[in-house]
């Protein structure tokens, strides 16, 4: 069935639509304040500002912000694919009574927002004594996510049964297929789940307002807001400071797109 005429022109347009924001953002971060505030609707700066993102890097303590959002990230990936992947594991191949109702109870907490949660889990990091560390924001990271459950549970269910019969001929426990067979073949699953929680943790703002109150420690999101509270009348100096806060995870994002659509076309084959 060939594709209607009007489809290509519709997918441009939606680009367009899309990329018209950032595109603005990248061009009026490389604008002069005073160009900005004369001619704020011009498209291509008359002359290029770079220092903008000098004068950010040395307004803000932009190293150790970058510094706290990295450790966050890597601590929040590595606890998502550990936990995620284990639980998701036991539920899609291992068979064990009461395995199908668990897995209704995980999916119904993705019914349950934020703010529901928020004050049981702020007393409950207080009681352990994590209050304004970066553990407190790592640490329930590795308890699990129900879409991410959700996700690998799909994913793993979709592998050949005859791999898995053929390593428990090979004399392999659960944990060994787990690591040897499973592991291996959901590279893109993982990938995926990895860069849907290095997105989630690079620009959380409400976990670090909530559990840290020492500067120090504060994430690239939190030092954003701080910069827009301190420097909100020089405009060209805030989309320097986004474009910053912006580039990695969208670049990620292209870099990984093929292991995320990989995992988005197969993840809902069995149930």
């Amino acid at each position: 069935m060939r594709n209607p005429r009007w489809l290509l022109p519709a997918l441009v347009a939606t680009c367009v639509l899309f990329a018209a924001p950032l595109s603005l953002m990248l061009l009026g971060s490389v604008k002069s304040g005073e160009e900005l505030a004369r001619n704020p609707h011009g498209l291509f700066p008359e002359n290029w500002a770079w220092s903008n993102y000098l004068e950010v890097f040395t307004s803000l303590p932009l190293g150790t912000y970058l510094r706290n959002t990295l450790l966050l990230c890597l601590g929040c990936v590595s606890g998502s694919l550990l936990s995620c992947s284990l639980v998701a594991y036991s539920l899609a191949r291992i068979p064990w009574q009461g395995s199908r109702w668990l897995f209704g109870t995980v999916l119904l907490t993705l019914l349950l927002p934020w703010q529901v949660t928020m004050i049981p889990r702020f007393v409950l990091i207080s009681e352990l004594g994590l209050y304004d560390s970066l553990w407190a924001i790592i640490l329930p990271c590795f308890l699990g996510d129900a879409f991410y459950i959700f996700l690998l549970r799909q994913f793993f269910l979709s592998l050949p049964q005859s791999l898995l019969d053929a390593g428990r001929l090979d004399g392999l426990s659960h944990w060994g297929l787990f690591w040897r067979i499973v592991v291996p073949l959901s590279y893109p699953a993982l990938t995926a789940v990895g860069l849907f929680q290095f997105i989630e943790t690079w620009n959380n703002f409400g976990g670090p307002l909530l559990y840290l109150s020492d500067p120090a420690k504060f994430p690239l999101a939190s030092g954003l807001e701080r910069f827009v509270s301190s420097y909100g009348d020089q405009t060209h100096l805030f989309l320097a400071a986004a474009t910053i806060f912006t580039l990695p995870a969208f670049l990620l994002f292209f870099l990984a797109q093929r292991h995320f659509l990989g995992t988005a076309s197969s993840g809902g084959i069995k149930g």
